[in-house]
């Protein structure tokens, strides 16, 4: 691997002397939500300005995983993901566009294996729509903005709201409040 790898730096340089390949900017995972702050998504939370892209770019945008939970309605197993432990003091944003939907002021332990939320951040940040899969009537959760997959609600939940916004780890991404650069 080592004697491939000399051989294509050399490949690379034209009379002894090294040429630097152009710099290609290129949109990669996550790409889309980078930039963000705790800050920058605490700005505006009510901002639900449709975002629409085709399957392509949500493939470019989203590991293997992500899209099949953001794009596909999958469910991630419980217990094993990223945020069900976590009660650090942040913002979850949706993974597919960066909508701020959860505070880690409304998150509390179900004891389900998904993180789970009494209430999103704003009403009109995430939409329910009836979901009959599984031999079942749940109430599935999307994100507003990109319509993204979330999770389901259910009516077993702490007060204030009796509910339970149980979600996917892989549609969230967390923003700490701590660690922000404002």
């Amino acid at each position: 691997m080592i004697l491939i790898l000399i051989s294509v730096s050399v490949s690379c340089t034209s009379e002894g002397q090294s040429e630097t390949p152009p710099i290609q900017v290129t949109a990669g995972l996550h790409s889309h939500i980078e930039h963000l702050t705790y800050t920058i998504a605490m700005s505006d939370t009510s901002n639900n300005e449709r975002i629409t892209r085709s399957e392509e770019e949500w493939k470019e945008l989203l590991s293997s995983s992500e899209y099949r939970v953001l794009r596909n309605k999958g469910t991630e197993m419980p217990w094993v993901n990223e945020y069900n432990s976590l009660y650090d003091e942040g913002v979850y944003v949706c993974k597919g566009c960066g909508q701020p939907l959860y505070s880690s002021e409304t998150k509390y332990n179900s004891r389900s294996g998904w993180p789970s939320y009494w209430a999103p951040i704003d009403e009109a940040a995430v939409e329910e729509r009836e979901d009959n899969s599984m031999f079942m009537t749940r109430t599935e959760i999307i994100c507003s903005r990109c319509e993204s997959h979330l999770g389901h609600v259910f009516d077993d939940g702490p007060e204030p709201t009796g509910l339970r916004y149980c979600m996917n780890s892989a549609a969230l991404h967390f923003l700490p409040k701590d660690n922000d650069e404002s």
